[in-house]
């Protein structure tokens, strides 16, 4: 059985615009599309202020309003709908571990919005086992491109950056456009204040060297996906930075993450964070092997 692309909605805007990303997706990939709605039932004290069936047709109304939006672009695609009786973060990240890919809508230059307010939504990406992708709403300012290069941030080792560059791969060739490879690199801490750094870049020192890690960790996937027309990236500077200016006519960015705990909550990494947060572009968040 496939697996299908997943996209929660909450009836905003974002959702929907997330909704329309997530059914596209799905037409290329040749899957099945599951629209989902977390909404469980909390009674509180103060029953007259609560009606359980209105809110339970609410939250169907959310799953009808969004299904119809996609079944009308695309008829042909297989979509089914279900209101999940759970916690936001705990039925998002249970849909994401049995799915292709996750799709959540967002606001740039912010939170996650609607059911995933606060830090749900960086919960959800940096818990979930598979894909998520963040996909902004029909603005103006960041509009769902359907034409473009997919960008990928490439770090660590081949064996490191392997489901990264994988999903990046698939997402070309689906598309049948370039996919720009970006590694970003910075100066050791020696070189911040040794006046070596002319003379080892005229010996083919560390931008060579990235090159070359590139080169190693894109060749398997070469091979694999010899369709896909790839462009190599190597500049030195924040990657965050780099992948952000590399978003401005992309159609979809792909990044890793490697989950940390910190005292605050849960951290994805600097390049993430900011792909997610400012980059012009869906963004497709993949969890390092």
């Amino acid at each position: 059985m496939k697996k299908a692309v997943v996209v929660g909605v909450d009836g905003s805007p974002e959702s929907l615009a997330a909704a329309g990303w997530a059914a596209r997706e799905a037409v290329l990939r040749d899957l099945p599309l599951r629209i989902v709605h977390a909404w469980l039932w909390q009674p509180l004290d103060i029953p007259l202020v609560q009606n359980r069936d209105a809110e339970a047709q609410a939250a169907r109304a959310v799953l009808r309003e969004a299904e119809e939006q996609v079944s009308a672009r695309y008829p042909e695609l297989p979509v089914s709908s279900r209101v999940l009786p759970e916690t936001a973060v705990v039925a998002l990240l249970a849909e994401a571990e049995r799915s292709a890919l996750l799709c959540l809508g967002t606001r740039g230059h912010g939170a996650l919005l609607g059911f995933l307010l606060g830090s749900y939504g960086q919960q959800v990406i940096a818990g979930a086992n598979g894909p998520v992708v963040s996909v902004r709403a029909y603005d103006g300012e960041y509009p769902v491109r359907e034409s473009g290069e997919v960008v990928v941030g490439q770090q660590g080792s081949p064996e490191e950056s392997a489901d990264v560059l994988g999903f990046a791969f698939e997402a070309a060739s689906v598309r049948g456009v370039p996919l720009r490879a970006v590694r970003a690199w910075s100066l050791p801490p020696v070189y911040t204040w040794s006046a070596s750094l002319a003379l080892a870049d005229a010996a083919g020192g560390l931008e060579p060297f990235e090159r070359k890690e590139l080169q190693e960790a894109l060749a398997p996937w070469r091979d694999r996906f010899p369709g896909v027309q790839v462009i190599e990236h190597v500049e030195m500077g924040s990657a965050g930075q780099i992948l952000v200016e590399e978003s401005a006519e992309a159609q979809l960015m792909v990044v890793g993450r490697r989950a940390r705990r910190a005292p605050i909550g849960t951290r994805i990494g600097s390049a993430a964070h900011a792909a997610l947060h400012h980059a012009r572009c869906p963004v497709a968040v993949v969890p390092h092997a």
